[in-house]
C-alpha cells in the first residue's frame, strides 16, 4: 500500500501544476479522474486501478465499521459518510450549481437517520448516533452514486471556467440546506474563497485522502483490539 500512497501523491503534485492552464485541461480532467477513482470502490469507476477504499473494507463486518476505538473521535462508517456528503455539496451545489443527490435523489429518506450536514462540527454523540444508525449499504450506493455523478460534472467542466470563482449563492443554499453544522460553517468560508480548479484540488481529493488513511488505521485498531 505503501507503493500506491506514493503514486497517489505523485499523481496529486502533478495534477496540482496542471489544474490551472487552459492548456493541460484535457490533463488535469484525466489526472484528477484517476485520483478520485482510487479514493472510491473500484466498482464506481471501473477504472482498473488500485483502490484505497476496497482496502478499507476488504473483509470488514458491520460492527467493526461502526465501532469508534479508544483515542479515535470517529468510526469509518463517520469517515465514510463525512467524505461522501463533503463531495456531494462540493461537487454539485458548489463547483457545478445543481442538487446535492442526497436531496435530490432521496438519499435523505433511505439512509437511516436524520444528519443532513457533513460532519464538520459534530459532537461525539452525534458521532456516535449515525455510526450506529445508519444503513451502511445505502451509505455505500450513495458514495458510489456521488462518485460517478462528479465524473459526469469534471468531464463536462470548461477550461474556461477553471479559474472561476465559487457563486456566493451556492453557499448560501448549502447553509439553507443544513449542509454544514453550524459549529462547521467554517468550511464554507474556507470553499467560498476557492477557484473550481481549487475546489478539485482540495475535497474530492486531498482531503478524502486524508480520511480515507484515518479509516485505515481506524481498522487496524479495531483488529487489535479483537486479537488482544
Amino acid at each position: 500500500m505503501e507503493i500506491q500512497r506514493k503514486t497517489w501523491n505523485e499523481r496529486q503534485q502533478s495534477l496540482r501544476r496542471v489544474l490551472s492552464r487552459p492548456e493541460d485541461h484535457a490533463l488535469a480532467t484525466e489526472g484528477f479522474l484517476c485520483q478520485q477513482a482510487m479514493h472510491h470502490a473500484s466498482e464506481m469507476a471501473r477504472a482498473g486501478l488500485y483502490s484505497f477504499e476496497d482496502a478499507v473494507w476488504d473483509g470488514l463486518g458491520d460492527a467493526d465499521a461502526r465501532c469508534i476505538p479508544p483515542k479515535f473521535e470517529h468510526s469509518i462508517i463517520w469517515c465514510i459518510w463525512h467524505l461522501t456528503r463533503i463531495e456531494d455539496v462540493t461537487m454539485n451545489l458548489l463547483l457545478a450549481g445543481t442538487p446535492q443527490l442526497f436531496l435530490q435523489d432521496g438519499w435523505v429518506d433511505c439512509l437511516g437517520v436524520p444528519n443532513r450536514d457533513t460532519g464538520n462540527g459534530m459532537e461525539a454523540a452525534d458521532i456516535t448516533h449515525l455510526s450506529t444508525g445508519v444503513d451502511i449499504s445505502t451509505l455505500r450506493a450513495y458514495r458510489q452514486a456521488v462518485g460517478r455523478r462528479t465524473r459526469q460534472i469534471v468531464q463536462g467542466l470548461p477550461a474556461n471556467e477553471m479559474k472561476l470563482r465559487i457563486d456566493p449563492d451556492w453557499l448560501l443554499q448549502g447553509i439553507d440546506q443544513g449542509a454544514v453544522h453550524e459549529k462547521g460553517r467554517y468550511v464554507f468560508a474556507c470553499w467560498g474563497g476557492r477557484t473550481k480548479a481549487e475546489l478539485l484540488r482540495m475535497p474530492p481529493t486531498r482531503h478524502t485522502m486524508v480520511h480515507l488513511n484515518e479509516a485505515l488505521r481506524i481498522r487496524q485498531m479495531v483488529y487489535r483490539q479483537r486479537q488482544a
